[in-house]
């Protein structure tokens, strides 16, 4: 008999920072391994998720009652680098920050269930499209970002991440 396990999407909550970290904490060596050192020990850290969770943007999924993934759903305007990325700088967007799945639950919607978060708070707000960025190193996401319907806006620098270069994708949604 087969049990059918599903991922819970909620808001996070203060009480989830040791998880969130404790999933970075993961994620963070695998990233660098395989050469994307868009993160680091150092970020994110604690007080960037605990803006997160003050402005309400962290967004975490459950499976199995333990936190599996988490993301920072915006609607802050982008920093200036972005209106490099071909899309239009000014038009609102819901933009994806911080995305991690934890490694055991990779390949079980997890990173799917977030961005259709993203897309169901942009057509809540009225937004009609959903942004997200990676390093350019991070060859699963420039994978996954294109089979969910993203398309590719441009490759962008950050002057907060020198020396890292960024693979920026949209989603329009209606």
């Amino acid at each position: 008999m087969s049990s059918s396990v599903t991922l819970r999407l909620r808001p996070a909550t203060a009480a989830d920072l040791p998880a969130v970290l404790a999933l970075v904490g993961q994620v963070v060596p695998i990233m660098q391994a395989s050469g994307n050192l868009q993160w680091s020990p150092d970020y994110p850290n604690a007080a960037v998720f605990e803006q997160d969770l003050a402005a309400g943007h962290l967004w975490a999924v459950e499976l199995s009652g333990e936190i599996v993934g988490v993301a920072a759903l915006t609607r802050n305007a982008q920093d200036p680098e972005y209106a490099l990325a071909d899309w239009d700088p000014a038009a609102p967007a819901v933009v994806v920050h911080r995305l991690a799945v934890a490694p055991a639950a990779q390949g079980r919607g997890v990173a799917q269930a977030l961005l259709a978060q993203a897309e169901t708070l942009a057509r809540a707000w009225g937004y009609g499209r959903v942004r997200v960025d990676t390093n350019s190193a991070n060859t699963a996401t420039q994978r996954l970002f294109p089979k969910l319907g993203y398309r590719f806006a441009g490759e962008i620098a950050l002057a907060f991440r020198p020396g890292l270069r960024f693979f920026c994708y949209e989603r329009l949604v209606g």
